[in-house]
């Protein structure tokens, strides 16, 4: 029970901080400002980690790799901690790569989170800066399903396809890291 509850408690502050890091390279990637509320908490939660980190892994153009360093090193951290009070029994070797594994799991299902936000603002309230903000967020992902999704009585499909296509592919992770932590 006890590592369960452990293991809960490390999944979601893990899942916050890299999170938060990956947002942060979506919004450098997206040129969204980060002079609001949300920019601010992003700054807040990740400064500690990504200003030392741009110190040894430089940006290449757009993308702020030490944005995704950092997501990456805080979910090695989590699995590390995991295997350390499991009895340090376990894929020691294959640890990178389930963290990796990891990381596109919070990745998915981030991005799963804002592709539905978007879907809700947009019949709720679309004229509102947070939906502006979040379809800047999402069009990357949406706008190939969008070229082959037409419109269907003025609704967009787009953003049901992809929420299934991120399903498969997290249920495809879930199950290639539940087998190497075995």
């Amino acid at each position: 029970m006890g590592y369960q509850i452990l293991n809960m408690v490390l999944e979601v502050v893990a899942g916050l901080i890299a999170g938060t890091c990956l947002l942060r390279f979506l919004m450098q990637w997206q040129r969204i400002s980060f002079h609001q509320p949300l920019g601010r908490f992003v700054f807040s939660m990740t400064d500690w980690l990504i200003l030392p980190l741009r110190k040894v892994i430089p940006a290449w153009t757009a993308w702020d790799l030490s944005s995704l360093a950092g997501a990456f090193l805080i979910k090695l951290l989590q699995y590390s901690l995991l295997l350390l009070v499991a009895g340090g029994q376990g894929a020691w070797p294959l640890l990178p790569l389930i963290s990796l594994v990891g990381l596109a799991q919070l990745a998915i299902s981030a991005l799963s989170a804002l592709v539905l936000v978007l879907a809700i603002m947009s019949w709720v309230n679309p004229g509102a800066p947070m939906y502006a903000m979040t379809a800047r967020l999402t069009e990357p992902f949406l706008r190939p399903f969008q070229r082959v999704i037409p419109l269907m009585g003025g609704i967009d499909l787009s953003p049901l396809a992809l929420l299934l296509v991120l399903q498969i592919l997290g249920m495809l992770l879930a199950g290639f890291q539940m087998s190497w932590m075995r």
